[in-house]
């Protein structure tokens, strides 16, 4: 098993968290997370990349003709899964746009009850998550040090792209050391 090299941050807000071979299960398996918040207290996050088949106008009307292609809701994580979060890119460095919340760098979290026509023309990127994923203090850090979790830097498109069964082999190849690797491990060991 390929292991990432030690993570010198004690938090990792803004940060992916690659699921390694290791970590199985429906949510967690081959996951590429986007920390959103990571503190003491804890961490939450969404997976990027686990699209669900309904179709974002089945439960929030109005927002599908906005989400970024594909236009379904996204697994975000096992925590809350009856709820939804709204994660956008929002472009340039100016205020906050109206019912946008930034997080870090460009992006943010938008109030989905706000009506899509005083969002939408300010967005260069949408998602919506069922649901998020989430740690209690000190959980976090207990997987990566375990080795569930490659801790890499995001890049602008991963919470956005249109190919999210490819982004977890995408993220890892892009890595300038031995972790590039790790992207060809077969999904069934056992067929090695």
């Amino acid at each position: 098993m390929w292991k990432a090299e030690p993570v010198s941050s004690a938090f990792h807000t803004g940060r992916l968290l690659v699921a390694t071979p290791a970590v199985e299960g429906e949510v967690f398996g081959r996951s590429v997370v986007l920390v959103l918040h990571h503190d003491r207290d804890g961490a939450q996050g969404v997976v990027l990349n686990k699209p669900l088949t309904a179709e974002v106008d089945s439960v929030l009307p109005g927002w599908q003709r906005v989400v970024t292609a594909p236009p379904v809701l996204f697994q975000g994580g096992p925590v809350s899964t009856t709820s939804a979060l709204g994660l956008v890119t929002v472009p340039g460095d100016e205020l906050e746009p109206l019912a946008v919340k930034r997080l870090f760098g460009s992006i943010g979290i938008v109030d989905l009850d706000v009506p899509t026509p005083v969002v939408e023309a300010e967005l260069a990127g949408m998602r919506i998550f069922a649901g998020y994923a989430g740690w209690d203090a000190g959980q976090l850090e207990g997987e990566i040090g375990r080795g569930d979790w490659y801790v890499v830097d995001v890049e602008v498109r991963d919470p956005f792209t249109t190919t999210p069964g490819a982004l977890w082999r995408e993220v890892l190849r892009r890595q300038s050391d031995s972790l590039a690797f790790v992207a060809n491990f077969p999904d069934d060991p056992s067929m090695n």
